[in-house]
């Protein structure tokens, strides 16, 4: 099986919704939010992550599917 490493979030990097270049690399081609063991993020990192990625899908900065595929 084949495993994305990201490093950690940089402290000077927010957490936000807004920040879409951000989000964007915890997500997959599909649009699938990536689990904690291949981004390598702590539980309370992953978690403000996935909320920031729902918030922005529902007011419209990300897909929830991307159809390009």
């Amino acid at each position: 099986m084949f495993f994305i490493h990201f490093s950690n979030i940089k402290f000077s990097e927010v957490i936000d919704y807004k920040n879409v270049y951000l989000l964007r690399k915890f997500i997959t081609i599909q649009g699938k939010i990536l689990p904690r063991r291949m981004t390598k993020l702590t539980s309370k990192q992953h978690r403000s992550i996935m909320k920031s990625i729902k918030n922005s899908r529902i007011l419209g900065l990300l897909p929830f599917i991307n159809k390009e595929n």
